[in-house]
């Protein structure tokens, strides 16, 4: 789920960043956390953290921008998601359609249909969903192990990104249930 990977790419160092007798390497930390944190690279990994930015040769100018581009390598704190993979979350909103469930620094919907084999009673106001024959509960802040069903990262916006979960499945659903199944 976490990686630390070493990973190449460019920057654009703004023309305002270049003085004489000042280091680009000062503002190369800077400009790289803004432009590869918080986002998807192109293999759908989602960048949290890049540290120890190291510029690799010599920058380009292109005619009329003014600005350098930059070869930098840098280690990277990836966040990755797999088809089919089996993560685990807490529970942290309840909406009327099901749960929405944060795992890592994403957010993941489990539908109501995808929680249990029995019919499940949503009471919003608690933040609360119980299974009418069964009577197990998640709630806010309740742990789910789930295995991710569906996924659709948006790279030019991550929040905006759809991921589905499914507990139906045997070995998922609450921490508690699967306790609870084991000593029995």
């Amino acid at each position: 789920m976490y990686k630390l990977v070493q990973k190449e790419d460019i920057i654009r160092i703004p023309a305002e960043y270049i003085r004489k007798g000042q280091s680009l390497n000062q503002h190369i930390d800077k400009l790289a956390a803004t432009a590869f944190e918080g986002r998807f690279d192109d293999d759908n990994r989602f960048i949290l953290v890049t540290l120890n930015h190291e510029p690799l040769g010599r920058g380009r100018i292109i005619h009329g921008d003014g600005a350098i581009y930059q070869n930098v390598k840098f280690d990277a704190v990836l966040f990755c998601m797999d088809d089919y993979e089996v993560v685990e979350g807490a529970v942290s909103e309840v909406h009327d359609f099901g749960a929405f469930v944060r795992i890592g620094p994403m957010e993941a919907l489990l539908h109501k249909s995808q929680i249990m084999e029995d019919h499940v009673d949503v009471n919003v106001g608690m933040g609360m969903i119980e299974g009418r024959q069964t009577g197990r509960r998640l709630q806010t802040r309740s742990t789910v192990r789930a295995r991710i069903v569906s996924l659709s990262p948006n790279s030019t916006d991550p929040r905006q990104s759809k991921i589905g979960l499914t507990c139906k499945q045997p070995g998922l659903g609450g921490i508690e249930w699967l306790e609870e199944e084991r000593k029995e």
